[in-house]
């Protein structure tokens, strides 16, 4: 079996940044104040067009506990020396075909028991499997915009945040602001290599396209949840060429394609290759809205793109990690292993090993490569077609409140967490079989405030959640 190098992942701590205090490695009080709010921003009356114009300014402090309204069609725009600041407990309502633009830095400061919410006001969830069909459910509709992070924002930081129902067809005032493109249907766009995207403890629900495309950025995207990501389409957590930083400890269920996705396309002069880690995220479901054939599913790594994945979780997905051959991934840059999957058929099974990439079965995966002489045969080699009867219903995953095996609705029906409950259970063949020698590629801000509140480690259980009460919070 071919041998991948072992990349090795530097943890860089970005000492200076503006507007941040040094992370000294310790938990101290300093971070547990809220800062004293800058320009309050009235809530009396709706963020409005006015003039003519499709497009207003907004900087300032949004107060906890207040509900803000943007008007139809408006796109509200921070520009590049202006910050937004959301206290804990904000409600920021999109109008339809509204934005919010980002020019400058945007911290949405929500916290475990004061969530924020950027939202569509008046929309109701219909979550149960199978309850609507997807043209009939809003959170496929694109009501709103969408955040769009333009080539000047040096920091987004959502946490604990809602971000719902975006994914409407971005206009003029959209592209020529933010070089996002006219007609692109992102609910997050960031596009500055040189900036900073932090997303923790957050929830992304629905969405058209790609409901994060991080075309350039140094980034880390920790313990979010993701439900019902894209329409026909869309990569939940796209990221392309000039992308740095880790992902882990998300929940992703019902994405229309892969739940996390790295390349190295559209690589801008200057900027970095991608170099993504993935570890300790759960995926169920996934993959089965997707048109086209061979995508979807998981995890996937493809164009030059290098980094790892560990310590993942995919259940019921329509394939499995994906590394392509065509264009090829930085396949000497990029390690994986301690990988679990389950399948209820055997067509799911038949694509743990997607057949036709070059992903290479190791040997901490689970099912093991040695479950059967049936499964994975001698002579196997990555892209083939195989036999995966042998492995379907087993290591089922012991969920405290999953229905595995399914029974009486299709695995596509299964897009939202609803009542369901992810966690394990004590007696899981998830638990002790992580890797922990592995490290995070942290490349932002460790701040409480202005930064990445919270680099979890890699975790000793597979999956976003661990018996010990660590990673994903939701």
């Amino acid at each position: 079996m071919k041998k991948y190098i072992i990349p090795v992942v530097i943890v860089v701590l970005s000492a200076s940044f503006s507007g941040c205090k040094k992370w000294n490695g310790e938990h101290t009080d300093i971070y547990n104040y809220t800062p004293p709010a800058a320009n309050p921003i009235s809530d009396k009356a709706p963020l409005s067009c006015s003039g003519g114009s499709s497009v207003v300014p907004v900087k300032g402090t949004m107060l906890s506990g207040k509900t803000y309204n943007v008007n139809d069609g408006c796109d509200i725009v921070i520009n590049p020396a202006d910050t937004l600041f959301m206290q804990p407990g904000v409600t920021l309502n999109m109008g339809a075909r509204s934005s919010l633009i980002v020019l400058g830095t945007l911290i949405s400061n929500g916290s475990k028991n004061q969530p924020n919410w950027i939202t569509a006001p008046g929309l109701v969830k219909k979550d149960a499997p199978g309850a609507v069909t997807t043209a009939q459910d809003s959170a496929f509709a694109g009501h709103w915009k969408g955040i769009i992070g333009g080539p000047t924002c040096n920091l987004m930081v959502l946490r604990w945040t809602h971000v719902e129902y975006a994914g409407y067809t971005e206009g003029d005032a959209t592209s020529k602001l933010a070089s996002a493109g006219a007609g692109n249907q992102y609910s997050i766009l960031f596009a500055n290599y040189k900036g900073n995207f932090i997303m923790e403890d957050s929830w992304l629900y629905g969405g058209v396209d790609d409901p994060i495309r991080i075309s350039a950025g140094k980034i880390a995207i920790f313990r979010n949840t993701f439900e019902k990501n894209g329409v026909h389409g869309g990569d939940c957590l796209n990221a392309k060429g000039g992308t740095t930083g880790t992902m882990a400890y998300n929940l992703f269920i019902g994405t229309a394609t892969n739940g996390q996705k790295a390349s190295n396309k559209g690589q801008a002069t200057g900027a970095p290759q991608t170099n993504i880690v993935m570890y300790n995220n759960t995926f169920i479901s996934g993959g089965y809205r997707q048109v086209q054939s061979g995508r979807g599913g998981c995890i996937n790594y493809e164009e030059g793109a290098a980094g790892m994945f560990y310590n993942n979780v995919a259940v019921n997905c329509k394939y499995g990690f994906r590394v392509v051959g065509s264009p090829v991934a930085d396949v000497a840059h990029l390690s994986y292993g301690n990988n679990f999957q389950y399948a209820d058929s055997v067509s799911v099974a038949n694509q743990f090993y997607p057949t036709g990439y070059i992903t290479q079965p190791q040997q901490t995966d689970i099912p093991s490569i040695m479950t059967s002489a049936k499964y994975l045969p001698s002579g196997y080699k990555p892209g083939d077609i195989y036999d995966g009867s042998d492995v379907v219903r087993i290591n089922n995953p012991m969920f405290l409140n999953f229905p595995l095996p399914t029974s009486g609705h299709a695995l596509s029906d299964y897009n939202a967490v609803g009542s369901f409950n992810f966690h394990l259970q004590a007696n899981s063949p998830l638990i002790g079989k992580g890797n922990t020698t592995i490290k995070p590629l942290i490349v932002v801000p460790l701040d409480k405030i202005y930064g990445l509140s919270d680099a979890t480690p890699p975790g000793a259980d597979l999956g976003c959640y661990q018996l010990n009460g660590t990673g994903n919070q939701h």
